[in-house]
């Protein structure tokens, strides 16, 4: 298959991230065999791609977990959670039997919205 999906759609204020995995944007793996490294890597992804569409850490709603081995649970989780601090999206993980290329240790799936500038939030009244 060729590389030609988007990395990032935008449905309204609604964003839909294609899975990140441990790679940089050049397709390098960081880390192999390190889940931590990796975590680091798809989540240092997932910024970057939330800030270029207007939006960012703080605005994730879901974010999905892919492992694949349930002994890298607590690194994968720490890793993220020291990216999410204070943030708190509905949550899924899976553990799965593996991923699209064997040396990928774990996927993040992220939905996120942008938010809407504060002078143009409105009260319910």
């Amino acid at each position: 298959m060729d590389n030609d999906l988007c990395q990032i759609v935008k449905a309204g204020n609604m964003l839909f991230l294609r899975g990140q995995v441990g790679t940089d944007f050049d397709g390098k793996l960081i880390g192999p065999g390190n889940p931590e490294a990796q975590t680091e890597q798809a989540m240092k992804n997932v910024k970057q791609l939330l800030e270029e569409a207007g939006s960012c850490l703080e605005h994730i709603c879901k974010i999905t977990i892919y492992l694949t081995d349930s002994a890298i649970r607590e690194t994968v989780y720490r890793t993220i959670g020291k990216w999410l601090k204070g943030v708190f999206p509905v949550s899924t993980g899976v553990v799965v039997a593996g991923l699209a290329k064997p040396e990928w240790l774990l996927e993040v799936d992220v939905i996120a919205v942008i938010p809407e500038p504060e002078n143009t939030l409105r009260e319910d009244k």
